[in-house]
């Protein structure tokens, strides 16, 4: 117990250290879902269908070329509707990504196995120079 308390800085710096090793660790968990590039390689070869999640002013403001719009408070009675077929990619994007990770969660609960988000959102498929269109 001597040490511990002897060595009370060096334990601290230690700690800290560890602690700043595992935050990219930990922001990396946190965004999760597709890049933008795979989420364009899954609309050309298994024509993945993009549902927008955002409000309606976020998607007249601009969102992904042909993506369907279904706000995320709607989704679970809107989503069987837009999306018929539950064995296509289902790609959910928002403005910065958060939503779409928790729509694609609840499209999963609702038989879409194959529902993603998209990392990052329209900003990341912004920043990737893909096409945006505004309604």
């Amino acid at each position: 117990m001597q040490f511990f308390i002897d060595n009370w800085m060096l334990l601290a710096v230690a700690a800290a250290s560890g602690a700043m090793l595992l935050m990219p660790v930990i922001r990396g968990a946190a965004a999760t879902g597709l890049a933008p590039a795979a989420a364009v390689n899954l609309i050309n070869r298994e024509k993945a269908v993009v549902v927008h999640v955002g409000d309606e002013r976020e998607f007249a403001a601009g969102h992904v070329t042909g993506a369907r719009h279904v706000p995320l408070d709607q989704l679970e009675a809107r989503l069987p509707e837009v999306v018929k077929n539950k064995a296509l990619p289902v790609l959910m994007v928002c403005a910065s990504g958060g939503r779409a990770q928790r729509a694609a969660a609840q499209a999963r609960k609702l038989g879409y196995e194959k529902a993603q988000p998209i990392a990052g959102g329209l900003k990341a498929w912004r920043e990737a120079n893909l096409p945006v269109e505004k309604a």
